[in-house]
């Protein structure tokens, strides 16, 4: 899979993340028995990005509960991760968490109550707590770059906080929000991480119940819907798991029942996923008959 040639194109418009060398390609499953089979790439730390949305949700949602969804709906978007195109035509609510004006949404409702500091520190335990892995730390030239860069971000923040949607102040949101997506991760953390969304909100290693099995199951919904913004029924087509991608080249996918599977490779498609990630998820699911559709 390292070897192949069609890689995509890196990020950008992120400078930090333009750097990142296009060749690399890592891959962990840790299964809910606790096994785990790793290639690649799969223990350097890489900028997680938007796969970080998944963790805010889960967060938010034991915060506030189904309140969340009175600011954020989860609709498919059928366009660009930071178009403002429709929250133009729906009054500043998001389609869903999982782009970027939704999960600017889900930031602020974190934050609200406290400093910046504390909200950003509260995530970052969470993602810890999850992965039991307290080395996980926040890559801050990423998140200066973010910072230096984040117009659209900023459009989209200033737009929603014209209609009410969010709480605090447009920069402390967007603070806390582009150094959760800095969050720096190893594909074998990052499976470690979400394997609480393979086993009903339980994470069979630690021995956790992280959340309700409703809610993980929901939030697998989501995932499933929303997980890759414009490509999402791409991937739901030709991987046919819950996933959630980020521009970073990482892929967060869920095995229900099964297996937690991190897959990174830094070269985006057209959507802004990773498109060797997506070819290696779709070649394991394939041989292990993992999609929720039946074998």
């Amino acid at each position: 899979m390292k070897q192949r040639p069609d890689r995509g194109e890196v990020a950008h418009y992120i400078p930090e993340l333009a750097n990142v060398d296009p060749q690399h390609f890592g891959i962990a499953v840790v299964g809910v028995d606790g096994t785990v089979a790793t290639g690649g790439d799969f223990d350097l730390p890489f900028s997680i990005q938007s796969v970080s949305k998944v963790f805010t949700l889960t967060l938010a949602l034991g915060k506030v509960g189904d309140r969340l969804w009175s600011r954020v709906g989860r609709e498919p978007s059928g366009s660009a991760f930071n178009s403002i195109v429709q929250l133009e035509y729906e009054k500043g609510i998001p389609r869903n968490p999982f782009i970027n004006p939704g999960a600017i949404a889900v930031t602020d409702l974190i934050l609200s109550g406290h400093q910046p500091r504390e909200a950003l520190g509260e995530i970052l335990r969470f993602i810890r707590f999850l992965a039991d892995d307290p080395a996980i730390v926040i890559d801050e030239k990423v998140a200066a770059s973010e910072q230096r860069t984040g117009f659209r971000n900023a459009a989209l923040a200033n737009y929603m906080k014209s209609f009410g949607v969010l709480d605090n102040a447009v920069e402390m949101t967007l603070g806390v929000y582009f150094h959760q997506c800095a969050i720096a991760m190893s594909c074998l953390q990052l499976a470690k991480a979400g394997l609480f969304l393979a086993m009903s909100g339980r994470n069979p290693i630690t021995g956790h119940q992280v959340i309700q099995a409703e809610r993980a199951r929901r939030i697998n919904a989501v995932m499933m819907t929303c997980g890759h913004y414009d490509g999402s029924g791409e991937f739901a087509y030709r991987v046919g798991l819950p996933g959630k991608s980020g521009v970073g080249g990482g892929i967060l996918c869920i095995a229900p029942g099964k297996a937690s599977i991190a897959v990174w490779a830094p070269g985006l498609d057209a959507a802004g996923n990773s498109h060797l990630g997506r070819v290696a998820l779709e070649a394991l699911t394939k041989r292990m008959g993992w999609s929720i559709f039946g074998a």
